[in-house]
């Protein structure tokens, strides 16, 4: 059963809850496993006892539907109409135009006893789900508004969504004005790479592009690149140098990268597995469903080194070495 969190939180007392740590999975290039591995990572922390929100910035509305919600999808019309009015395009909308609209706590969905409830000592698990058409326009609502108001969202998950340890963005898989509100909303970033080279191209693009928003927006916005997840990797036994170039291009310069420059690499990779892609039509992620498989161990490792990275400064990172190449003493 899916209910608002209105009943969980005092929406009136909110002001006195501690503002949540927001962190955005994006991405330039699509078809990376951005969404998987947003609600994989979210649900993980909600496992070790946070209370998280996932936030469906995407108009394909993946995240929502791999934790089992769709919006507009009953055969009631007007239950439609009321759902689509929880959805996150229209609350955007709604909140640049300053029409009364429904607050967060009301608009979102609480999975927490579907998705976690075999879990003990779990925490909190939510989602502002997405739809296609709502989102859309608020897209085309953002381009029509100064720069400025891509903080729309920062300012409404900082005073609507207290009381969450966490909030992770699902982002569209490219620089665009959603994608900024993503990253302008976010205190750290995460990005996505996958065994290709052209996946390394665009989360370049994406390091320099969160690097810019902190200049964009005057200082009001500073996310923070928090490092670069590989993705469907393969076993390090079958690196191809395909593999080994993609793997030392993504370490770049080091600790001491400069925007454009590295992409601080988790040690953890998470391998193409199977279970990973299945469990979306679950309405589970994977790490709910195999947390003591290899993808369930993978995904709390990479939470792992989310948590150290946030707590230390960039210098005392551990990222992942590169891969040395012997030379082929008979060329």
């Amino acid at each position: 059963m899916t209910t608002s969190l209105a009943s969980a939180i005092d929406v009136a007392n909110e002001a006195s809850l501690p503002a949540p740590v927001v962190l955005a999975i994006a991405t330039q290039k699509g078809g990376v496993g951005k969404t998987t591995t947003t609600v994989n990572l979210g649900a993980r922390l909600a496992m070790a006892g946070y209370n998280v929100l996932i936030v469906d910035l995407e108009p394909q509305a993946q995240a929502g539907t791999a934790l089992g919600i769709t919006l507009g999808s009953h055969a009631d019309e007007a239950a439609n109409e009321a759902e689509l009015q929880r959805s996150l395009g229209f609350i955007l909308q709604m909140a640049l135009q300053k029409f009364p609209r429904p607050h967060l706590q009301q608009a979102m969905f609480d999975r927490t006893d579907d998705v976690l409830g075999d879990f003990e000592g779990h925490g909190r698990l939510c989602v502002l789900a997405s739809e296609e058409a709502s989102m859309s326009a608020a897209q085309n609502a953002f381009v029509t508004k100064p720069y400025k108001e891509i903080v729309t969202l920062r300012h409404l998950l900082l005073e609507e969504a207290r009381g969450f340890h966490f909030v992770l963005i699902d982002t569209p898989p490219a620089v665009s004005h959603l994608n900024a509100v993503a990253l302008a909303a976010a205190d750290y970033v995460v990005t996505i790479c996958i065994p290709e080279y052209q996946s390394i191209k665009g989360a370049l693009v994406l390091s320099a592009a969160t690097h810019a928003i902190a200049t964009n927006t005057g200082g009001v916005c500073e996310p923070q690149l928090l490092g670069a997840l590989l993705n469907r990797s393969n076993p390090e036994s079958a690196w191809t140098a395909q593999d080994v170039d993609i793997r030392n291009a993504m370490i770049g310069d080091g600790i001491n990268a400069e925007p454009g420059r590295g992409l601080f690499p988790f040690v953890t990779d998470v391998r193409r597995d199977v279970r990973i892609s299945e469990s979306y039509i679950h309405g589970r992620p994977a790490v709910t469903r195999f947390p003591n498989h290899s993808c369930g161990k993978q995904y709390t490792s990479v939470v792992e080194e989310i948590l150290d990275r946030i707590q230390l400064p960039r210098q005392k990172w551990t990222i992942a070495d590169p891969v040395l190449v012997e030379e082929d003493v008979d060329a």
